[in-house]
Formats: C-alpha cells, structure tokens, sequence
C-alpha cells in the first residue's frame, strides 16, 4: 500500500459557488495548490480530487475542486481529508514526518543502545521522542546529535537518568 500523509482537511463550504474552506496540515500547507490531485483516503484505490482554483480569504485557504460548482455539490466533501503520497511531501532540511521516527533505534554517542522510538509527543516547548516505557527525550540541538532516517538511527547526548531513571545520578 502508499503510504499517504495528511495534507489538509475541508472543514465547511464557503458562498454558492461550490468553494470549500481548507485546513491544511503543517506538511500539507505548500502542496495546497490549483491544479495538484489529492487522495481521499489512504486505500490504494481511493476516489482523486484535483484543485481547480486556491484563493486566501481571512488567512484561510478556500479551495474549488474540479466539477465542483455549486454548494451542495460541495457539502459531499465537507469533514473529508486530502491525502499526499508520502514521497510527494516536501520537508526541509531537519524536518521529520512522526512516521519517519518511530522506530528508529537510539543510541548514545559510543554506540550503546538506549531504546526504540515509540512516539512523538508534541508539547509547547518543544516536541519529544518517547523512548523505551517512558522516556522523554526533547527534540532540541542540546540533546539530538543525528538523525539517520536511511540507517534507522538517532544519536543522543542525555544526561543519565532520562531514559532510565534508575540510572539517575543522586544529588
């Protein structure tokens, strides 16, 4: 199966012309443009829509589908999702996808195993790998050394104790 990824969700219709107001994902935001085809869903088989016209009204992306001219032709797609194929998502440099982490090995910087990521959790300050049964390991320069997606790995520099508490040094 393709993997897919979210890259926006059509959230109300918009007027009487068939234009759909767009919520797209924050991987999703650059593709959300006239003339680019989504998925309707992550089956291999899922029906395609194509953009055929994006305008920004209020800071919201209003979209309009091909064959899609009237309201209520419009309301059919209203709480739909719109999928990219994975390997059509653009990233930047040091942006990973959660689905590209999760289950990468982690490692301390000579080598030893520290675990397997199990999630990703988002957090105002900043977001976490969750790392064997509850270790948090924050997602900043001062800990995260590389990121190998290709080679499955991710080295850290974390002070003992944050993986494994029993291995925390006493004060």
């Amino acid at each position: 199966m393709t993997r897919r990824v979210v890259a926006a969700k059509i959230v109300g219709t918009f007027g009487v012309h068939g234009e759909l107001k767009c919520q797209p994902s924050r991987t999703g935001e650059p593709s959300i443009a006239a003339g680019r085809t989504f998925a309707l869903s992550q089956a291999e088989d899922a029906p395609r829509v194509t953009l055929a016209a994006v305008r920004r009204h209020h800071g919201r992306a209003l979209v309009t589908l091909d064959g899609v001219a009237t309201e209520e032709a419009a309301r059919a797609y209203v709480g739909k999702e719109l999928f990219l194929d994975r390997a059509d998502v653009e990233l930047d440099e040091g942006e990973y996808l959660d689905d590209d982490l999760i289950g990468l090995r982690v490692e301390d910087e000579t080598g030893l195993p520290l675990g397997v990521v199990r999630a990703v959790e988002h957090y105002p300050a900043q977001d976490c790998l969750v790392v064997g049964a509850r270790g948090l390991i924050p997602m900043v320069a001062a800990f995260i050394r590389s990121i190998d997606v290709a080679a499955g790995s991710i080295v850290v520099s974390v002070p003992p104790g944050l993986i494994d508490p029993s291995a925390a040094e006493e004060a």
